[in-house]
């Protein structure tokens, strides 16, 4: 259970890695509005906050990816109370989104999904 645990976590950190790039790297972009369901908004208005949450993402994936590495690298403690951490605040960000907004409810399971099943893989393979 926890090599797929692990698996679901470093997809986890995929997704919070390719959130980081959207957020923070391409924000103004219009393919980036679509995604976040904002046609029509003003990204400059936003891009400070959008830049911060980016960081967020990403440190959540280095946190999830250091944490199956120090799993399989003799640290199963640390490793796997790492991952656990990081997907639970992964899945629980994905609900803050989709109760912030409906429209985003796809964003919220690519979002959360991944981090759901390594969380639920992690917490049965204890």
């Amino acid at each position: 259970m926890l090599i797929a645990a692990a698996i679901f976590a470093v997809v986890a950190a995929a997704v919070a890695f390719y959130f980081f790039m959207l957020e923070s790297l391409r924000w103004a972009e219009p393919d980036t509005a679509e995604v976040f369901a904002l046609r029509g908004s003003n990204p400059a208005a936003t891009a400070q906050l959008a830049y911060n949450l980016g960081f967020y993402n990403l440190f959540l994936a280095v946190g999830a990816a250091l944490g199956v590495v120090l799993l399989f690298a003799g640290n199963a403690v640390a490793g796997l109370t790492l991952m656990t951490f990081t997907t639970a605040c992964m899945l629980l960000a994905s609900v803050v989104l989709v109760l912030s907004d409906r429209r985003v409810a796809r964003l919220s399971l690519v979002q959360g999904a991944p981090a759901a099943l390594s969380l639920v893989l992690s917490l049965l393979g204890t």
